[in-house]
């Protein structure tokens, strides 16, 4: 089963027809019901990041409770769509990147699943490359990019997003840390989409970011996005061949994953 988790505006996939799954985990309900259907020859698994109606904040999205649910549903590949700033002109509102590295700026996120067991996953290249081939390979997208991670729910100060750039970031956003790594802890291949929706207020002296304008912007380019999103998931072998995100072969865990 493929697994796509939609970020702001993004909060559906399929049509009435899609079957609606609750799933408990040990770290509580995940962000929203899971519905189900089909894109082509693969089952699909939906998960909007937020919530249907936006309920969670960058801060306060259940993450472990999402990806737990997501494999226990026998999900091993995922996609993150997700709106992002970017820390660049040359990548304008409308731009579509699929970053290949990320830096983490948050805090206090619960970001593992290990607290106990002394189990160390390698997160050098925190994406799926076969993933990433995939998506890449569509017209107009924009193959790497190193995507920052911030706390939110604020947006960055001048400053801070001068700063960012200046380290060679290229996008910045609120919710792909701790996501990433914690689909590598429980051996799923993940990539993220990102969809550039503003230029960050370092970048663009002008105007500062709003939330309002971010929202319209991804509203604006959903449907295309959406249609983006179905042609990776055409574009995937049936089976999984990735030995990547395998992260314990050798290791023993202190529990068994989902």
């Amino acid at each position: 089963m493929i697994g796509v988790i939609g970020g702001s505006g993004f909060y559906s996939f399929f049509g009435p027809d899609a079957r609606r799954v609750e799933v408990d985990t040990p770290y509580g309900t995940p962000s929203a019901p899971i519905t189900i259907g089909a894109v082509g020859d693969h089952e699909v698994a939906f998960l909007p990041r937020h919530g249907v109606n936006h309920e969670y904040s960058p801060h306060t999205v259940p993450y472990r409770a999402n990806m737990w649910a997501l494999r226990s549903l026998g999900v091993r590949r995922i996609f993150g769509p997700c709106a992002v700033g970017s820390l660049t002109p040359d990548l304008g509102p409308g731009s579509v990147v699929v970053p290949d590295q990320l830096v983490d700026r948050t805090r206090g996120r619960e970001d593992t699943y290990f607290d106990s067991g002394g189990i160390h996953v390698a997160f050098a290249d925190p994406y799926c490359p076969s993933l990433r081939e995939t998506a890449t390979g569509l017209p107009g997208v924009v193959d790497g990019g190193t995507m920052v991670v911030i706390q939110g729910p604020r947006f960055s100060s001048r400053a801070e997003s001068r700063w960012f750039a200046g380290q060679g970031f290229t996008l910045i956003n609120m919710t792909g840390y701790p996501e990433a790594v914690l689909a590598r802890e429980l051996e799923m291949c993940y990539a993220a989409i990102a969809l550039v929706t503003d230029l960050d207020a370092g970048i663009d002296a002008a105007t500062a970011v709003r939330a309002v304008d971010v929202f319209a912007e991804f509203e604006r380019n959903m449907p295309t996005f959406k249609k983006l999103v179905h042609e990776a998931i055409d574009r995937l072998d049936t089976e999984r061949t990735c030995t990547h995100c395998l992260a314990h072969q050798g290791v023993k865990l202190p529990f068994e994953l989902p």
